[in-house]
């Protein structure tokens, strides 16, 4: 039973030894060389970053949060949705009230978001 699998491990450590030489052997050894100040230096939309004082954060608005949380949201509803639709049927009337509890909630996040503002991209 374990040498029908044998050739996908051979596969995975192929794989995987190739993405470790090129990420960090051939890189290092094609890349350029001529670092300078000015390629070491943060780089913030052309304009010289300035240290903040002592004791205090950079403040975000919160539409790169809600924005976030809208990501997650959804792309947990397609990841869940997906298998559903394929074993519909044979879960029944019990999987059907469990998919519309879940769209039911998905739906509340989408209209707390949509409220907030969250789906404004001006």
């Amino acid at each position: 039973m374990v040498s029908i699998y044998l050739p996908i491990v051979i596969l995975l450590i192929i794989v995987a030894g190739f993405a470790i030489t090129m990420v960090t052997v051939v890189s290092d050894g094609l890349g350029p060389r001529r670092y300078n100040r000015a390629k070491l230096d943060a780089y913030e939309c052309g304009i010289e970053p300035t240290p903040l004082p002592a004791g205090t954060a950079g403040r975000f608005p919160i539409k790169f949060y809600l924005t976030a949380m809208l990501f997650i949201v959804f792309d947990i509803e397609i990841v869940f949705l997906y298998p559903w639709a394929q074993s519909a049927i044979p879960l029944g009337v019990v999987g059907l009230v469990e998919i519309i509890l879940f769209i039911v909630t998905v739906a509340i996040v989408y209209a707390y978001a949509w409220r907030r503002g969250g789906l404004d991209w001006d």
